[in-house]
């Protein structure tokens, strides 16, 4: 018996062993295989629902691939409001919701539309929206610049029909010169009923909500910031514990200190990594599926870069810019950027 038992501990002892042991894959290249090149296209909302890549550009229009993974592409209409249907929207923001698609512009008025009906318009001198998501077929969340003294913060319980904005009582003060960017459409990460928004500027953190955007909690983070144009431009979460983020300064994009950041703990508390090594400014970041965590990919215009070690280092895998990017599968994603839409390829 006593054999017995020591047998089963030793099997137990070697399979968590190996199980621990899985090395990550090395990318060592990218194939880019454009999907549409338009030199007045501009995208920086992309997603990938049921398999067709669905992009929202900055005049307005809703490009989906026709079929899936196929080349070609459908144009939507411009979708404006009769406010004001003489000025496209520009859609920094996307997402899908049952058979819906959302699309948020940024600027003064904010218009939020459910397939082309307008479901959220908001006038404002100081209105910016930024990001957009959903927690499931009912709730959802869109944030955007302060236009009092807390971040805006819009809210669905009811499938996206109607959007109410939270109070600035219910949500953490903004610094002077705390806002968000709309760089990629990924200032929001989700995991279950977590939620965690991205700010930057002058001040750049992050607030959180176990609870689906009830109740908020804010950190601080060592980016850099202190400036405009610093600060957290695209944020991930693997799980509810490990999470990425990714910035910089874009008017200097080739400066490497304090911009990227990664946290262990859910968000609470984040290290710089990387500091002085790997990629300069980027404007997304991208955990890779079934990694466990250990590899990401970040895009801006500057280039693609990879790392297989949680971002501890890099690897620069290509000068071709893109400003968003989102994963099909563990080697296949979707970027796009000025110009262009594009298939990737990450190969070893």
């Amino acid at each position: 018996m006593r054999i017995l038992i020591f047998g089963l501990l030793l099997v137990g002892l070697f399979s968590c062993k190996h199980e621990a042991s899985i090395i990550p894959r090395r990318f060592s290249e990218v194939e880019i295989e454009t999907l549409m090149q338009d030199s007045l296209l501009n995208v920086r909302a992309l997603e990938i629902n049921e398999g067709r890549v669905v992009a929202a550009t900055s005049s307005g229009k809703i490009l989906r691939s026709i079929l899936s993974y196929m080349q070609d592409f459908e144009e939507g209409n411009y979708w404006s409001s009769t406010e004001d249907s003489l000025i496209p929207s520009n859609f920094r923001a996307i997402a899908f919701q049952g058979d819906y698609t959302f699309t948020l512009s940024i600027g003064n008025p904010a218009k939020l539309f459910q397939d082309g009906s307008l479901v959220y318009y908001e006038t404002h001198p100081k209105a910016f929206y930024d990001a957009m998501d959903f927690w499931n077929d009912q709730e959802g969340i869109a944030i955007g610049d302060p236009t009092d003294d807390c971040m805006s913060v819009i809210i669905t319980r009811d499938g996206g029909d109607t959007w109410t904005k939270l109070s600035c009582d219910n949500l953490p003060k903004a610094k002077a010169g705390e806002a968000a960017f709309a760089a990629s459409d990924t200032n929001i990460a989700i995991i279950g009923d977590h939620t965690w928004v991205a700010t930057g500027g002058k001040a750049s953190r992050i607030l959180y909500s176990p609870d689906k955007g009830r109740t908020w909690d804010v950190y601080d983070t060592p980016i850099i910031q202190g400036k405009e144009t610093t600060g957290i431009y695209s944020m991930d979460f693997y799980d509810e514990k490990n999470g990425f983020a990714i910035g910089g300064d874009y008017t200097k994009p080739n400066d490497t200190l304090n911009n990227k950041i990664r946290t262990k703990d859910g968000g609470k508390t984040w290290q710089v990594v990387a500091n002085g090594n790997g990629p300069g400014y980027r404007s997304c970041v991208q955990y890779v599926p079934n990694s466990d965590g250990k590899e990401l990919v970040a895009v801006g215009f500057k280039g693609i870069d990879y790392s297989n070690d949680a971002g501890d280092s890099w690897k620069h895998l290509s000068d071709e810019g893109y400003y968003t990017i989102r994963f099909l599968n563990d080697s296949v994603a979707y970027a796009a950027g000025k110009g262009r839409i594009s298939k990737l390829t990450f190969k070893e």
